[in-house]
């Protein structure tokens, strides 16, 4: 048996990264919600919607994972 460790290494560092990439950003999110208003109700229009795309960035690199591994999403 032979294994490509050059493979096995790039596979691992690409989802090693993609990781702390998805952690980064829904990390943003919930800062940007948290944000340092003392009044909920003080955040403004623009920095909600920045949070509620750092979210939506989340889900769909979720997805797009769940598609990438379960073949019959694409045929494969």
């Amino acid at each position: 048996m032979d294994l490509d460790w050059t493979a096995l290494g790039s596979v691992a560092l690409v989802g090693v990264g993609a990781t702390v990439a998805l952690v980064v950003v829904f990390t943003l999110g919930v800062t940007l919600l948290a944000g340092p208003a003392r009044d909920p109700e003080e955040h403004h229009t623009a920095t909600r919607t920045a949070a509620v795309l750092c979210f939506t960035a989340c889900v769909v690199a979720a997805l797009y994972g769940l598609y990438l591994v379960v073949p019959q999403f694409h045929g494969g």
